[in-house]
Order: structure tokens, then C-alpha cells, then sequence
């Protein structure tokens, strides 16, 4: 294990603190600011769906994939569209550099967003249409660690159009923090808790086999997710993490299955979510949903007492 780091390190021993955080942000914005960043075009394949839907236990083990014009359900729309880079444009990190800043800060996470649907039966993205994807950057700011140290939060703006016109804006704000220059261990073990109750409760654990197919249904390389060695001897973190978007994805699941018994085709107005702190796999969470009128609050607690994500749904 000790060797795998000083691979690591002795790699990334070369790379200089070229930016500061605040140089760092004018650049990216400056590359991409005033342009998309890319539009493409795709087909939504039923294959992609069915996998999701066996990754997430929703579906039983079949060959028979959803027909064209199945309904595509709030969220999974994460498994199209996915990086198209080859291995060697990855970060050390395994993460997709598209649109990383300036050294230092190659360290990516995926801290939140916002996500708007047309609620339109007839606007839905459905499996068997021809989709455009445009991304574009909407922001780029440095903010301060609690440590002293420096980060960037940058915005992103993906819009989804069909033959309907615009029927989905997923916004999304990632992290990006200094690469490591040392070895950082993982924490102690915390204490147990009891998990909060609330009106509408589901618990869920993910295995390493769910954390791996989710990975290889979105195309993600990011080692955090999949390579134990990593998260120990390199970001000191206890064990593989389980990806923020398929945290959001099962409070989403929560909240079709609550509201809407499931029902083919619902989706929300909107939803804003926000990452808090570290899942990882193996481990039991909760994730609690309480309806306020015609919204809904929902949060995903660890079995550590401690709040992993939180969010707001629209209905």
C-alpha cells in the first residue's frame, strides 16, 4: 500500500503551484466563458436505462430492455451523455479534466445543484429520441477553505432539448481543491448513532458491485468510487465513496415513489441538492423525505449521526 503512494507522489512531485485560486478563475472563465463549452447529440438508448434501472434494484433481471417512448424517470438522464475522453486526458485522479482550472487545483467534486423539468407529458425525454446536450460555464469564483487554504466552486449549465425544445437544465457546481502533495490518512472510525426518523424514510447500503456499475453506466474514471487503495493511502478517506449523483438520484427515486406512487413519466418542477459530506461503500444511510404543501424536503443521513446531502423538490 505504501508503494502505491509513492508512486502517486513521486508522479506528482513535478507539478507547480502556477495559480492562485483567484488566477485560476479568470483563466477557465476566460477559456470558456463566452462559448459552449460542447453540444452534442445523442440517441437515448433503452440499454443505458435498463442497466440503471437493474443497478438501482428497480427492475428485475431481464433481457427485455424498455421500449422507445418510455419515459426517461428525473435524474437518470445521467447515464447519456457521458465522457468521451481517452484515458490518458484523465486527471490523476481519474476525473474528467474538460474543464479543470489552471494547477493547482486538480482535485474535482461534485458539490450540488439545481435541476428544472418541463412538466409537459408530451416534453418528456423519452428512450428512442435524438437529444442535444449543450453545456456552457456560468460561473467560476475562488472562496476559502476553513483550513486558510483556497478552492474554486464552478457553475455549469447542461440543457437538454428534444423535438419539444428545452425540457430539462441541469446546473451543477463542482469543487476543485489543491492536488494532494502528501500522503493524508483516513480518520478514526466515528462512534455509532441512531439514524433520525422522520415521515418517509428509505435505508440504503451500496455494495462495491453497485458502485462499480454506476461508474461504467456514466463513464466516470474518478478512483474515489472504485479503487480502495486510493481513497486510503492517497485522500484519506475509510473506504471507496459512493457518487453524489446517485445519492440524488435515490432521493429522487424517494420522492416518485412518495408523491406520485411511482407513476410512469412524473417528474418535478425542480430540484436543488447539496453534497455535505462523504458516503462510503458497505455502510448503511438513510434517506428522509417530509412533504411541505406542494414541496418536499428531503436529507440523507449516515449511520455516524452525521448529514450527508440535503435537498428541495418542487413538485
Amino acid at each position: 500500500m505504501a508503494s502505491f503512494a509513492r508512486r502517486y507522489f513521486s508522479t506528482t512531485s513535478r507539478c507547480r503551484n502556477v495559480a492562485s485560486a483567484s488566477e485560476a478563475c479568470s483563466e477557465i472563465f476566460a477559456r470558456f466563458g463566452d462559448k459552449p463549452v460542447s453540444v452534442r447529440k445523442q440517441l437515448l438508448d433503452a440499454n443505458q436505462l435498463h442497466l440503471l434501472n437493474i443497478t438501482l434494484g428497480r427492475s428485475p433481471t431481464s433481457t427485455q430492455a424498455p421500449p422507445n417512448g418510455t419515459p426517461i424517470p428525473p435524474g437518470y438522464h445521467l447515464v447519456y451523455f457521458t465522457p468521451s475522453i481517452l484515458e490518458t486526458e484523465l486527471g490523476l485522479d481519474g476525473t474528467d479534466r474538460t474543464v479543470n482550472p489552471l494547477n493547482p487545483f486538480t482535485r474535482r467534486m461534485w458539490a450540488g445543484g439545481e435541476l428544472q423539468w418541463t412538466q409537459n407529458e408530451s416534453s418528456l425525454l423519452r428512450v428512442g429520441q435524438e437529444v442535444q446536450e449543450t453545456t456552457k460555464m456560468l460561473s467560476a469564483e475562488p472562496k476559502k477553505l476553513k483550513s486558510g487554504g483556497e478552492m474554486l466552486v464552478v457553475g455549469v449549465e447542461k440543457t437538454f432539448e428534444n423535438g419539444k425544445g428545452v425540457v430539462l437544465v441541469d446546473k451543477r457546481n463542482w469543487v476543485f481543491q489543491k492536488g494532494f502533495t502528501a500522503p493524508k490518512a483516513p480518520p478514526p472510525l466515528p462512534e455509532t448513532k441512531p439514524f433520525p426518523g422522520g415521515e418517509i424514510t428509505r435505508d440504503v447500503e451500496q455494495t462495491s458491485t453497485s458502485l462499480f456499475r454506476f461508474s461504467a453506466l456514466t463513464f466516470n474514471a474518478h478512483k474515489i468510487h472504485y479503487l480502495p487503495e486510493w481513497c486510503r493511502n492517497v485522500e484519506g478517506h475509510r473506504d471507496a465513496v459512493v457518487h453524489g449523483p446517485l445519492n440524488m438520484i435515490n432521493m429522487l427515486d424517494l420522492w416518485r415513489d412518495s408523491a406520485t406512487n411511482g407513476e410512469d413519466g412524473a417528474v418535478p418542477a425542480s430540484m436543488s441538492y447539496r453534497a455535505m459530506s462523504p458516503l462510503y461503500v458497505g455502510e448503511q444511510y438513510r434517506i428522509l423525505l417530509k412533504k411541505d404543501g406542494d414541496e418536499w424536503n428531503t436529507e440523507i443521513w449516515d449511520t455516524f449521526g452525521k448529514q450527508s446531502m440535503k435537498g428541495h423538490i418542487v413538485s
